[in-house]
């Protein structure tokens, strides 16, 4: 059984080409777009931003249902009176971000002139500490309320995250890669084994969402949460699932690991803040 589980691995392995180290970003995306295309050939390209939702009628239609009165719409309200209140010193976050919230959000993931990764909730924090404020907690709470707010005003705007060009960029990009791509935890799983190879089967009862997509609909309210979450929360949660020590938050492996995933997204729309089981 163990040989052909493992024969069964390799021909998938082979069956994606985007781990090449001879690939470059854009043959990446490329190769990962015409994976899913073909392991779901019935689904639009752009219902990916519905993760599970796009692949589960039944998944679908609960889904749907609750979205009429979304679980997430009191965070928003919460991450506007947050953008709108003044600092000790008077300023706004529309000192760092500038007045037009909804062009925000489509700028992150982005790199900085080192090449690092910068993501909205790091700038959201940098913003503060730049302004006299302490940082807000990075998983969940006020942080999550106000990107929630900043995402739902890009809803519609199509993701582009910049092609890595650099040394120092294509080194974040490939470590990110790596990160999605890597066996960790006493489960010895990747993020690829279950969202690329085994996306749309069973995880006990739960589908297993396609990776395409899956920065779009982020910060998330989840049912088994009780809230919403920032996606480094999620990341945190997955490697907890594998039973693999999680990185902290706003890390440069999970920074890294945004940028990849939003790369590889690129062409959809942004579609938070989304609710999820």
């Amino acid at each position: 059984m163990k040989k052909i589980l493992t024969c069964a691995a390799v021909a998938l392995a082979i069956a994606v080409p985007v781990t090449s180290v001879q690939a470059t970003p854009s043959d990446d995306l490329e190769a990962f777009r015409a994976y899913f295309k073909k392991r779901f050939p019935d689904v639009p390209f752009n219902d990916y931003i519905n993760g599970v939702y796009a692949i589960d009628k039944a998944s679908r239609e609960q889904w749907m249902e609750i979205e009429e009165f979304p679980p997430y719409e009191i965070n928003v309200e919460q991450g506007e009176t947050m953008w709108n209140t003044p600092f000790k010193n008077g300023k706004t976050y529309a000192s760092c971000f500038g007045d037009d919230v909804a062009a925000i959000k489509a700028k992150y993931p982005h790199f900085d002139d080192k090449g690092e990764v910068v993501t909205l909730e790091g700038d959201i924090n940098a913003c503060r500490v730049g302004n006299g404020e302490e940082p807000l907690k990075w998983k969940k709470g006020k942080i999550a309320d106000l990107s929630a707010f900043i995402a739902y005003q890009a809803r519609g705007q199509i993701i582009n995250a910049p092609e890595p060009k650099t040394a120092k960029e294509l080194a974040s990009y490939e470590a990110g890669k790596h990160f999605f791509y890597a066996k960790r935890g006493q489960l010895n799983m990747s993020c690829a084994d279950c969202h690329v190879y085994y996306s749309g089967r069973k995880a006990r009862a739960d589908i297993l969402s396609p990776a395409l997509g899956h920065p779009s609909h982020f910060p998330v309210y989840r049912s088994k949460w009780g809230g919403l979450g920032t996606l480094h929360r999620r990341y945190a949660g997955c490697n907890k699932s594998v039973r693999a020590k999680p990185f902290k938050a706003q890390s440069a492996n999970y920074n890294n690991l945004e940028f990849y995933e939003t790369y590889m997204s690129n062409g959809l729309e942004w579609n938070g803040p989304g609710a999820r089981k």
